[in-house]
């Protein structure tokens, strides 16, 4: 094990931890309160072990082949792996089997997918709903950002609840990047105020889970009300093809 690399991803992860707790306690809520998930897409295999040693108790992956490589080779680690990507609805059997949560779940036809995939393995899955808060043709998710369409995903996100292997949780997105962490604050206020909307309207469900905030803005978004944030270069560094805020 590559003990200076420990020692750095160390340092970084619990200057992380220190900055979401302090942005909980501002916000209201209690230090521990927003949990961290590191994001390990695209790093090396000692990468991702020495952010095991150095602390790492959830680790998010973009892709699922690649993703599922690390969980058998690093198996016995005690850590939750979460999907964090875009996941297409032929790879849905990887995500059903390895995953203790999806963050992104964002067509009918892919929940359809999961549930078959979970019933023949006995499992259930909590996900979260990916939202489109922005508009950009770049992003997935479900529309949602017109308030005034929101009435208009009932029915959908109604299909989805039924689906007896899948666990609703919450919600998540990915918002556009700004330099200014201060810009993106209002993407993140649209999702809680999603949030309030599918609670009051849809509440066999639960809503209490937002996953947003990365590496350039976890703290505006644990303010916002986050209460998963991911977060991959402002603890483990970057890697070549990443974008910045990954």
């Amino acid at each position: 094990m590559d003990e200076p690399l420990v020692d750095h991803i160390r340092e970084r992860y619990l200057k992380t931890l220190d900055r979401i707790n302090a942005a909980a306690t501002r916000s209201g809520r209690p230090a521990g309160s927003v949990r961290l998930v590191v994001v390990t897409k695209s790093q090396p295999l000692e990468v991702v072990r020495a952010a095991i040693t150095a602390g790492a108790t959830i680790l998010g992956e973009n892709y699922p082949e690649e993703a599922v490589k690390k969980i058998f080779t690093l198996t016995g680690s005690i850590v939750e792996w979460h999907m964090i990507g875009h996941v297409q609805s032929r790879k849905s059997n990887l995500v059903a089997a390895n995953f203790s949560l999806l963050h992104s779940l964002d067509s009918l036809k892919l929940a359809g997918r999961l549930n078959k995939d979970l019933v023949e393995s006995g499992r259930k899955l909590p996900v979260l709903l990916e939202v489109n808060v922005s508009g950009e043709e770049s992003k997935f998710g479900f529309p949602g950002w017109n308030e005034q369409t929101w009435t208009d995903l009932l029915p959908l996100f109604k299909q989805i609840i039924e689906f007896p292997k899948l666990v609703i949780r919450g919600l998540m997105t990915m918002p556009p990047f700004f330099t200014e962490p201060d810009d993106v604050r209002p993407y993140f206020q649209k999702l809680k105020r999603f949030q309030k909307f599918l609670c009051a309207r849809l509440s066999q469900a639960e809503w209490s889970e937002l996953s947003m905030g990365t590496s350039a803005d976890f703290v505006a978004a644990v303010e916002e009300g986050a209460t998963i944030v991911r977060v991959g270069q402002a603890i483990l560094g970057p890697r070549p093809g990443l974008r910045q805020y990954d």
